[in-house]
């Protein structure tokens, strides 16, 4: 199932100038999708009609992390893997510069120690080929012992629940509703809903929005089976990245 990256995520450009600039449209492509395949998580989770031990956010976490690694070819995964951690590393330490404290009380992790939760469920799931991934990302080493481990018990939940969504053959179970308004998210989404369609199905069908929301975030509303991309989400990745790189 691993297949190319189709959103230009590893061009080498040949002109230095545009080193920066293209970095920075990696980065913001990279979390766009990373956030669209969280959100999927929690889709899959009630239309799948899943039992979830532990928090909901965590899961869904671990199952964009386990997206990147089973869809995607080794050197784009790890350039998706990369800038989709560090997302969590630069919205750390945005919200530290910005005097924005961490919401401790919400259902979310903190943005650290996701960042690690997701080096760690990356690297487990090829320990030998990632090894310098892990160590670009100082990852620490007693964190990396444990992280085989945990992919396997990822690979145990969440590979048997994708394998089955595969087994059911294409469908068009993934629905693009957005307006094409000639932003990354509604390029990303709509393309990654048709590609998502030509390799699995789900048990109902799920709606894909871009739109404006007030707020940079995204959301998976149950009561609609819809995804909403928030249009902000996307402004936000692009001052993170400028802060990051």
């Amino acid at each position: 199932m691993p297949r190319l990256l189709t959103l230009c995520l590893l061009c080498i450009w040949p002109v230095a100038g545009f080193a920066q600039s293209t970095a920075h449209t990696d980065f913001v492509r990279s979390n766009i999708l990373a956030v669209f395949y969280h959100e999927l998580g929690h889709a899959v989770i009630d239309i799948e009609d899943l039992p979830i031990f532990g928090q909901e956010e965590d899961a869904a976490d671990v199952f964009s992390m386990f997206m990147i690694h089973t869809l995607f070819e080794e050197e784009a995964a790890q350039t998706l893997a990369r800038d989709a951690s560090n997302g969590f590393l630069a919205e750390a330490e945005f919200r530290e510069h910005t005097g924005e404290e961490e919401v401790w009380w919400g259902t979310h992790g903190a943005n650290t120690q996701r960042f690690y939760n997701s080096v760690c469920i990356f690297y487990g799931a090829n320990p030998r080929g990632r090894r310098g991934f892990a160590e670009d990302l100082g990852l620490p080493d007693q964190r990396a012992e444990s992280c085989p481990d945990e992919f396997d018990q990822a690979d145990h939940s969440w590979g048997t629940v994708l394998n089955d969504l595969v087994a059911r053959g294409s469908g068009n179970s993934l629905r693009f509703d957005g307006a094409f308004d000639g932003s990354l998210a509604s390029e990303i989404l709509s393309s990654e809903a048709a590609l998502l369609n030509d390799e699995l199905r789900l048990a109902s069908p799920l709606s894909i929005v871009v739109e404006e929301c007030g707020e940079a975030n995204a959301f998976y509303d149950p009561s609609e089976r819809l995804i909403i991309f928030c249009t902000e989400f996307e402004k936000y990745f692009k001052d993170m990245a400028r802060w990051l790189l």
